[in-house]
């Protein structure tokens, strides 16, 4: 039809004037070059309802290219027998006509069906959240969907300017609009589509969303896309962990390179959530290698596949083992000589540890002893502890656990040579067995969620940030320090359920319940950083400040440390807890079996049981002399 308007055309609409013989013949070689164009480029190939930009540039290329391969032949034919077969003009205007009249033509059948066929269906309303890049192509995604009609509503930017302004017939709101259009139209979802957005600005949209009870979903970086395409199986929900980050860390990597390169560097626990996450971000400062220990062997496999073929990192030693395992841990120091030594290996859950002292005791503890030993011994440089809030006015076993072993590091830094440096903070998202994968699993299972305490709160870090921090305050630390992280504002745990189980599509008390269980042994209301009597300085890093606590005398300390092996032999867990009270006075058990001790311990005053336990010290050296 177009070759037979633009002939028409050429003519001024007189058919007298057409030589039919010359017209068939310039007719039957567009055709025939369009028909192999459209072959070769698979305009055919799309739905004509789901149209979309994509669709259109490939008919334009498609017509482009026929269109110079015609020209070109054209111009031949002129210069071989002095005539054109093929007029310019019909040329161009069959190419204008034949491209207007492909996209109108898909444009009209795409707006028909959803106009029509499509309203049969229940329409989900869509505000998109961005109109860079990220907002267009979320825009066709949803478009081009057979199964559900989305029907985008609005876009809202960040970018004032950008207001009043129109993509695809589609106006573009302020991010301030964005409570108003949720209570003026039923809005089913609305979809984040920004390239950079920051955490803070994330958060305000969804409290806005979650509000108005409007499903949040996003769009993931275009690393995520399948050969740079966005489809609607991206689109993925919001997830809790993305309302608990935090703007990036901007790390300071010039002297960690240089105290990091070409060095061996050991991670105990390096199996678990915040070891494994340490070796990975060691890989990107060139030790010399990197020494894996930990007693779990299949995260401890899974953690060297990951590094073997998805980090292409060689430079490491795997070896099992228990920190507990003195003769085991000064064969490593043996065999590698570490310069470095990051101590991430610890029981952590207070529960368990609440139940079961004594291995608590010997692994936080003792092992930690058993490598800080083996760390002087054999000269190593620098060790850095992994320690937690827990240890701040401890209430339970594991956190007085943690205390004790940093209590024994810093007065180890005191006559050696070697630099004891102690990093403190709070929960981690997503690490084994803490509460968000616990709760995704209850809200899976149709719940309800159990939350121990409607009043319960909890500091939440990311494990990357977490780590990026342990490794910035090993570099920055002098020896003896405790660096403390600022973990931001401490989260309600029943808010967190109430917005997990919202982020999900459910309602809560309605879809799934929220249960409150009671405080577990050992468990606190809320967490600290710091106890009352410690002050803070800062650091050349905005989120690392340093404890100022008091020193701690090693003969002293290791008196305690006695007293607290000769607790452990008994096998007695009330006489172990109760010697970890005398080294920790400040720890008081809530919600615990032991809390008996304390009240013991207040009528009988704690300088009478230092003196018990100073009596048995002696008559234990005693007894190894006369041996």
């Amino acid at each position: 039809m177009a070759v037979s308007i633009a002939y028409l055309i050429w003519v001024n609409f007189q058919i007298d004037r057409m030589r039919l013989d010359f017209v068939l013949t310039g007719a039957l070689v567009i055709v025939g070059v369009r028909v192999i164009s459209f072959l070769l480029g698979h305009t055919y190939s799309g739905i004509v309802r789901f149209t979309g930009t994509e669709d259109a540039l490939r008919i334009y290329y498609v017509l482009t290219a026929g269109e110079i391969v015609l020209l070109l032949a054209s111009g031949v034919f002129f210069l071989l027998y002095g005539y054109l077969f093929i007029p310019v003009s019909v040329l161009l205007t069959e190419y204008i006509l034949l491209t207007s009249l492909m996209v109108m033509s898909r444009v009209i059948v795409k707006k028909v069906f959803a106009q029509y066929i499509g309203a049969e269906r229940t329409k989900k309303n869509v505000i998109i959240c961005g109109s860079d890049e990220y907002g267009i192509m979320a825009k066709h995604a949803m478009d081009n969907v057979e199964d559900a009609t989305y029907n985008i509503l609005a876009f809202v930017d960040v970018n004032d300017r950008k207001a009043g302004k129109i993509i695809e017939g589609v106006k573009i709101y302020k991010m301030s609009s964005l409570p108003d259009l949720l209570k003026r139209n039923r809005v089913d979802k609305v979809v984040i589509a920004k390239k950079m957005i920051s955490p803070d600005k994330k958060r305000e949209i969804v409290e806005i969303c979650l509000a108005a009870d409007v499903n949040v979903l996003e769009v993931p970086r275009f690393e995520s896309w399948i050969n740079g395409e966005l489809s609607i199986r991206h689109i993925r929900n919001i997830k809790i962990e993305d309302l608990l980050e935090r703007d990036v860390i901007h790390m300071e990597e010039t002297n960690l390179r240089k105290q990091l390169l070409n060095k061996v560097v050991l991670v105990t626990g390096a199996a678990g959530s915040i070891g494994s996450e340490i070796v990975r971000q060691l890989t990107h400062f060139n030790p010399s290698l990197i020494v894996l220990f930990d007693q779990a062997e299949s995260p401890l496999y899974d953690i060297e596949l990951e590094l073997k073929e998805e980090c292409g990192f060689t430079d490491y030693k795997v070896e099992i083992g228990d920190v507990r395992d003195v003769d085991r841990v000064e064969g490593l120091f043996k065999t590698y000589h570490p310069n470095i030594v990051y101590h991430a290996a610890a029981y952590k859950h207070v529960p368990m540890m609440e139940k079961h002292p004594i291995e608590g005791v010997k692994t936080n503890i003792f092992g930690t002893k058993n490598v800080a030993d083996c760390a002087v011994k054999y000269d190593c440089q620098r060790f850095v502890m992994i320690s937690t809030d827990k240890a701040v006015n401890p209430t339970n076993v594991m956190g007085a656990s943690k205390r004790i072993a940093e209590i024994y590091t810093q007065s180890l830094n005191h006559i050696t040579n070697t630099r004891f440096i102690t990093t403190r903070f709070g929960n981690v998202l997503g690490s084994n067995g803490s509460v968000i994968p616990r709760f995704k699993k209850q809200i899976e299972a149709g719940g309800p969620i159990t939350v121990t305490h409607p009043e319960i709160t909890r500091f939440f870090m990311t494990i990357p940030e977490a780590c990026q921090l342990v490794l910035q305050a090993g570099a920055l630390g002098h020896g003896g320090e405790i660096f403390v992280f600022d973990m931001g504002k401490s989260v309600k745990i029943v808010d967190l359920a109430r917005k997990m189980i919202k982020l999900s599509g459910y309602e809560v008390g309605k879809d799934i319940h929220i249960v409150f269980t009671g405080l577990r042994p050992g468990e606190k209301l809320y967490e600290e950083v710091l106890n009352v009597k410690e002050k803070t300085l800062p650091t050349v890093h905005e989120r690392i400040k340093i404890a100022k606590v008091r020193e701690y005398n090693y003969g002293e300390v290791t008196d305690a440390m006695k007293a607290l092996d000769i607790a452990l032999q008994t096998k007695d867990n009330f006489a172990v807890v109760k010697q970890m009270k005398c080294i920790v006075p400040e720890f008081k058990s809530k919600n615990s079996i032991y809390e008996s001790i304390d009240f013991q311990m207040e009528e009988e005053g704690v300088e009478h049981h230092m003196e018990e336990v100073l009596n048995k010290i002696q008559v234990t050296e005693n007894l190894e002399v006369r041996e």
